[in-house]
């Protein structure tokens, strides 16, 4: 059986997945640079919004 892709992931994810430290992904959080919600007490990351943010920095350094 596959295993389905997550469509939305916890912060330590996405610093495994942009190679970030914790405070560097918060920054991204506050700046309102990377799209999140918050569930209880934690914060969850669409994948979109990942990928979103991951495009724009592409087209940046293009």
């Amino acid at each position: 059986m596959a295993t389905a892709i997550p469509e939305v992931l916890t912060v330590p994810e996405v610093m495994a997945a942009l190679r970030m430290s914790r405070s560097k992904v918060y920054d991204l959080i506050r700046s309102k640079k990377l799209a999140t919600f918050s569930e209880g007490r934690s914060r969850r990351i669409p994948v979109d919004a990942l990928a979103a943010y991951i495009r724009t920095k592409m087209e940046e350094n293009a």
